[in-house]
């Protein structure tokens, strides 16, 4: 019996041991191809490789035509196949993510190419400008370089819009306008940028009057493709709105939630409804406050704009706007540090800039961060000017972001929302987490971040900043309703304006604003609320796995640990069996 049992103890251990081996052979060999895979996709993808910081193919300008398209095919369902070669049971809980995530992207990348199309039917699809401006803005390298690799990138210019334009199949007029606008803005960046820095560069006459050459005929082509576009002609434009089928598919591969769109769609109603009873408390709270013995109306969203309306005279001038927000990064900083929420890394610099022109047409406000082979980049908080603007617009505008708003959005696109998060993102010792970041968990982190800052006593505890803080997340809860309702139930501008300004109170330039947003976007605006929610109820679930020894910076920093990876992955590492 004796020699039975350890005969059978060791068959165990060597069957452990071949088991042990040949998990570690297979998450071995998985990340050696992640890193093999990468630098196949950058060399398809040149420009996607530039913008995260791996500067290897800045030279590159993909020519986007038909030839161009069958080859990204090929590569993505190649790529798949490969994918599924490795045993996914066998990989640790770290690499499944890493094998879901590029499943995820490679599976919707040919969706895109088979099923969307969006490059027929959005002409600012193509826009070279973007690229060139970050080769030019961002100092990885000397400017000489630099140039030099937007020299030879110019080359291809013109063959790129001409693509362009044999692309382009009955586009949406709303997306022609689009295009036009930001082609228009990219226009400064070889007219004005370029030809500044080439200057600088005092070369000889002759190679001055070559780099200014190749600029001139790229600026020749944007132009003609601008007006092709201005002078395009169809008997009946797409509609820009998605539609059920196509928006199910664009949901799934772009916000990858454990939740479908109608729970999602049914979530967001809900969630209007508790904001607008918390709301119509603070406003009764604070109604003898700003109104004295003046009787409240019956109608409790008039009682709520009311309020709101009163409160939101108070925002800086419109010259101060940019300023302000430079004012309140270093105070948010303080408040973090103090209350110990997260660590943040001081050696990581942000700056605010105005919003460049290329980038115009969709947000006035957004984070611009490093790559992740930029650990040493910076970040940029990019500020839509309101230069030019008529005074009831500006007005309109400053009260939407008034006192206590503005706080709020620099919290969510700063300090400690998306700076914070792309920070430790690019930390992630993941490259595929880093590069392929989950929307819906990025701006889900942003949303969620306003809430536990206030939760932690940001803005002392006053009902006025509660009440902006719960019409701000109206805002993100109305988006998911907006966006849902416009391209799958047919929603009317009508009701979309109804929605936005009677229902989330928002001023009549944000209202228009996220009207025009929600015709040229689809999906993205339903991140904000599905990050959110999953986020609230991973955080509850933490609590009750960890009970008295919960602490809300350990929770932050283990999210955040897992770099920009779906919420849903997250949730299985952290309350395994929750």
């Amino acid at each position: 019996m004796k020699k039975r049992l350890h005969l059978l103890i060791l068959s165990l251990l060597i069957v452990s041991a071949a088991f042990a081996q040949y998990t570690s052979s297979a998450n071995s060999q998985f990340m050696s191809y992640k890193k093999e895979f990468m630098e196949r996709f950058w060399k398809i993808n040149p420009d996607w490789a530039t913008n995260s910081g791996y500067h290897k193919y800045d030279s590159i300008l993909p020519v986007p035509n038909v030839q161009q398209r069958s080859k990204e095919l090929v590569f993505y369902k190649k790529e798949l196949k490969k994918l599924s070669t490795f045993p996914y049971d066998k990989l640790s809980d770290l690499n499944k993510i890493d094998y879901k995530i590029l499943e995820n992207e490679l599976q919707k990348y040919i969706w895109q190419l088979e099923v969307l199309k969006e490059f027929e039917w959005n002409p600012s699809y193509f826009n070279a400008g973007g690229t060139f401006s970050y080769i030019l803005s961002e100092n990885y390298s000397p400017i000489k370089k630099r140039l030099s690799d937007f020299y030879i990138r110019l080359k291809n210019v013109p063959a790129y819009y001409e693509a362009a334009k044999a692309t382009i199949k009955n586009p949406s007029k709303e997306h022609l306008q689009l295009a036009i606008e930001q082609n228009e803005g990219s226009l400064s960046i070889f007219e004005n940028d370029y030809i500044d820095s080439v200057k600088l560069m005092h070369f000889s006459k002759e190679k001055e009057a070559t780099y200014l050459k190749r600029g001139q005929k790229a600026v020749a082509a944007i132009k003609s493709y601008i007006q092709f576009l201005k002078e395009y002609q169809t008997d009946s434009a797409r509609s820009f709105r998605l539609g059920s089928d196509l928006y199910a598919d664009k949901f799934r591969y772009d916000i990858q939630s454990q939740f479908t769109v109608d729970e999602i769609y049914k979530a967001a109603v809900d969630r209007k409804q508790y904001l607008h009873q918390e709301m119509f408390k603070l406003s009764a709270q604070l109604w003898p406050k700003y109104f004295n013995n003046t009787p409240m109306s019956t109608d409790s969203l008039a009682v709520i704009k009311k309020v709101i309306d009163t409160i939101s005279v108070q925002h800086v001038k419109p010259e101060d706007f940019q300023a302000e927000i430079e004012k309140q990064l270093p105070e948010l900083t303080a408040f973090v540090a103090k209350k110990d929420l997260i660590y943040m890394d001081p050696d990581k610099p942000l700056k605010v800039r105005k919003e460049p022109a290329y980038m115009a047409g969709v947000a006035g406000a957004s984070m611009s961060s490093p790559g992740p082979y930029e650990k040493n980049g910076t970040a940029y908080y990019n500020v839509g000017t309101l230069e030019g603007w008529e005074p009831e617009r500006a007005e309109s505008y400053l009260r939407e972001y008034n006192k206590y708003v503005l706080q709020i959005l620099n919290i969510h696109e700063a300090i400690p929302g998306h700076y914070v998060q792309l920070v430790y993102s690019n930390k992630s010792p993941s490259i595929i987490k880093a590069v392929f970041g989950n929307g819906a968990m990025i701006e889900g982190w942003a949303v969620y971040s306003e809430l536990m800052m206030l939760e932690n006593g940001y803005g002392n505890n006053e009902p006025e900043m509660w009440l902006m803080y719960y019409k701000w997340n109206l805002r993100a809860t109305c988006n998911t309703i907006l966006d849902i309702g416009v391209h799958t139930k047919n929603m009317s501008k009508e009701d979309a304006m109804d929605l936005l300004s009677r229902q989330a109170f928002q001023q009549k330039a944000e209202a228009e604003g996220k009207w025009n947003r929600v015709q040229l976007t689809s999906v993205q605006l339903c991140s904000y609320f599905t990050g959110f929610y999953e986020i609230i109820q991973l955080r509850e679930t933490y609590k009750k796995s960890k009970a008295s020894a919960f602490n809300v910076k350990h929770f932050n920093e283990d999210f955040l640990g897992f770099g920009s990876s779906p919420v849903k992955y997250i949730r299985q590492i952290l309350v395994p069996g929750y």
